[in-house]
């Protein structure tokens, strides 16, 4: 079975599984990280995608943002977010999302995202293109970021004041080089990034299951994905880094490069 028809068939399942609870859950915040919210649908996604991948690829690593991991020692490993912008689910807001990606030795060479409310599935391999519900997809050809609307992802880091004000300083420049600022927190943004509707989206706060399935996504549909500074992310031994920071700034290379002068700057 190609990578792609396995994720597709994945991601179907677990979008009805999230549509079914969609308004109906609350969600606890996990731990002490106020940013950071668990809905029992987390579980049940997550379980049914880890599942579905041991039945599949017994003996692939899995990284599940809820489930943990399992390392079984293999150059491949899988990467599930069960439900990407938890705290919008759990609020009843529409803009959420269901990721499976691949890494061969750390570089993504397949991925899926679901938007369970708006029937969508996203799909891409290494080499193949991407897709959105079996039609291609590519990033914006807008060269002018004041014609473009990006997104921004932020979380306030309450343990470190001064971090959340450096970074909306750099927010700040940005915004007054873009047309307008759209910040669902998502992988919602990530996916109209490679249809081309936004042009671009900016995080310093993430983690390796929000990143493995919008880069191969994103790429193969035209667009750069790298760390916000510009940097090549680096996902070698993936299963030792689920409590690792990463950071990324994903656009067409034109906007990419605009990005990056004002982000150096």
């Amino acid at each position: 079975m190609q990578y792609q028809q396995f994720i597709e068939s994945a991601l179907k399942e677990a979008a009805k599984i999230s549509n079914e609870q969609f308004g109906k859950v609350s969600g606890a915040t996990k731990g002490e990280d106020n940013n950071q919210v668990l809905t029992e649908t987390d579980l049940a996604v997550g379980q049914l995608l880890v599942e579905k991948v041991k039945q599949t690829y017994p003996d692939y690593n899995i990284i599940d943002e809820e489930a943990g991991v399992v390392d079984n020692h293999s150059e491949y490993t899988w990467i599930i977010d069960p439900i990407d912008g938890t705290s919008n689910f759990a609020n009843g807001i529409p803009t959420y999302g269901i990721m499976m990606g691949l890494l061969d030795n750390g570089t993504p060479i397949a991925g899926g995202i679901a938007l369970p409310f708006f029937n969508e599935i996203a799909v891409a391999e290494k080499g193949k293109g991407a897709y959105c519900n079996n039609e291609q997809i590519f990033v914006t050809k807008e060269t002018n970021l004041l014609n473009c609307l990006v997104a921004y992802g932020i979380d306030g880091h309450q343990e470190n004041l001064e971090l959340t004000k450096k970074e909306t300083t750099v927010l700040g420049e940005i915004i007054l080089n873009i047309r307008n600022l759209r910040t669902n927190n998502s992988v919602f943004d990530a996916m109209l990034v490679a249809k081309g509707k936004y042009g671009a989206i900016l995080n310093q706060t993430s983690k390796i299951w929000d990143n493995i399935a919008p880069q191969i996504i994103i790429e193969e549909a035209g667009g750069l994905y790298t760390d916000f500074w510009g940097k090549p992310l680096d996902y070698s031994d993936a299963v030792n880094k689920t409590n690792q920071n990463f950071s990324f700034c994903a656009a067409s290379p034109a906007l990419h490069k605009k990005l990056q002068e004002i982000i150096h700057h």
